[in-house]
């Protein structure tokens, strides 16, 4: 599993921000191989962050694909006040169950169980 983290400093949406948002977070969960997405900020520092998570690196390099989201790409410095991208390899997720909504964990690893 894969996860590609979108952390950025925001400068003013607009409707072409918004609407360019919805049709690549639609793109982004019709792709196969889409395993799931957080959105977190940091109002501290003034930073947002996406993290998507993905079956397979050629899941994720589809997104990165899409023209929606290379029009965003190239806009970006209309709404954004900086921007970092970190793609990681997940080696496991394990928790207690608890949350609920979020990765699965046992489905994620070979032989139906995580590491700990």
């Amino acid at each position: 599993m894969y996860s590609s983290t979108f952390i950025f400093a925001t400068k003013q949406f607009d409707d072409a921000f918004h609407r360019l948002d919805q049709v690549i977070a639609t793109a982004a969960r019709s792709i196969d191989g889409y395993l799931g997405e957080e959105a977190w900020d940091d109002t501290a520092r003034g930073l947002v962050s996406n993290v998507y998570y993905w079956r397979s690196l050629d899941a994720l390099q589809a997104l990165m694909r899409h023209p929606a989201h290379l029009e965003a790409k190239a806009a970006q410095a209309q709404w954004l006040d900086g921007y970092q991208v970190v793609v990681s390899q997940v080696l496991r997720t394990y928790g207690d169950d608890k949350l609920t909504g979020l990765l699965p964990t046992a489905a994620l690893f070979a032989g139906g169980a995580p590491a700990h």
